[in-house]
């Protein structure tokens, strides 16, 4: 258990206390100062967790790639708002995006559509459904075995560093890209090959 999770714990625990205490007592005066003390521990160590966590990748790494995740979306979701408001994306995201602005590192944004979890990272090929449910799975193309989140990294990064050397290739999947400071979109386009002419090229 993580000291995020064991605090959360303790606060859960002050809370069943204070419900059972008479409205207006001391005692459940006392029990609303500890939720109070246990809220803002809990704050504390999801606050520390988040800043040591995107310190040590601006400082490991000159080229981050992120998703941009729709966590108001996500959190509608009852079975997984608790889980996803203990996270923190979206202090997550704000921490990487001003320490790599003040560390001059690339932060490379990937767009939420980007179909990162069902693309083979080895193949390219690209399955038609992949429920939430399935956590690992095997591509048809190359038969190379998947972890579900594991595979979406790679696909990520891999887009990430396209969009940052002003590629702008299908996997790119509408990549915002801020380099040192400055926010560079690169839009993400499907490439083809063109159709060919006949006769001569034009000049």
């Amino acid at each position: 258990m993580s000291v995020v999770d064991r605090k959360a714990a303790n606060l859960a625990r002050y809370q069943r206390r204070m419900a059972r205490c008479q409205r207006g007592s001391a005692n459940r005066r006392k029990a609303k100062n500890k939720v109070a003390r246990a809220h803002r521990k809990v704050r504390n160590a999801r606050q520390d967790f988040l800043h040591k966590t995107t310190t040590s990748l601006v400082a490991s790494a000159d080229l981050i790639a992120i998703e941009d995740l729709n966590v108001k979306g996500m959190v509608r979701n009852r079975r997984l708002a608790r889980s996803i408001s203990d996270c923190g994306w979206g202090e997550f995201r704000r921490q990487l995006e001003y320490k790599c602005e003040r560390a001059g590192r690339t932060l490379v944004v990937i767009d939420r559509w980007c179909p990162s979890s069902k693309t083979c990272s080895a193949c390219g090929h690209l399955l038609e459904q992949l429920s939430l449910n399935i956590r690992v799975w095997t591509c048809p193309g190359c038969r190379t075995r998947h972890d579900r989140d594991h595979n979406a990294a790679k696909n990520i990064l891999a887009a990430g560093r396209a969009a940052a050397r002003g590629h702008i290739p299908g996997d790119a999947c509408g990549a915002g890209v801020r380099r040192q400071g400055t926010l560079l979109p690169q839009l993400a386009v499907k490439q083809e090959t063109p159709p060919a002419r006949a006769g001569l090229p034009l000049l």
